[in-house]
């Protein structure tokens, strides 16, 4: 009977020891799962003209996990827009769990100017959690304080 009490007390022992070594590794090692979000660089050129309403549209690349992906801007916005202007805008998105996540509407409050030329940001963000933040040189002549909604399209 000491025997068997022996066995299955050597025999819990080894489970628990597993069992702790599963643990630490499961605690040590970082785990990658498929929605980790990772933040993505972003490049995109603008053309926007207006006058009370402006309107827009580019082309920009995302570079996410190592790939580019090419897309379309196009946007609409509403206040006190004059003039015209080229910008070329780098920045980061974050918030992206999969590609798909970082096409959509955007909304943007905000405003900037350049006379010639200038330096100007802005900060989008989609119903999906995706953000973006671009900053850039803008060339033209224009004044903006609006609202906007821009349409992000992948390739």
């Amino acid at each position: 009977m000491r025997r068997l009490l022996k066995r299955m007390k050597a025999e819990a022992m080894s489970w628990l020891v597993r069992i702790a070594v599963v643990a630490l590794f499961a605690v040590v090692l970082p785990a990658t799962s498929s929605f980790a979000q990772a933040p993505g660089y972003v490049r995109v050129k603008l053309v926007k003209a207006g006058l009370m309403v402006g309107a827009g549209g580019g082309s920009g690349v995302l570079t996410y996990r190592g790939r580019d992906y090419p897309f379309k801007v196009s946007g609409l916005s509403l206040g006190v827009t004059a003039g015209a202007s080229v910008s070329r805008l780098k920045g980061w998105a974050s918030g992206i769990r999969q590609v798909s996540d970082f096409a959509g509407t955007y909304s943007s409050v905000g405003g900037g100017g350049a006379f010639v030329g200038g330096v100007g940001g802005v900060h989008l963000v989609n119903k999906k959690g995706v953000r973006i933040a671009l900053q850039g040189h803008r060339a033209g002549m224009e004044f903006a304080a609006n609202l906007s909604s821009i349409e992000i399209s992948l390739k």
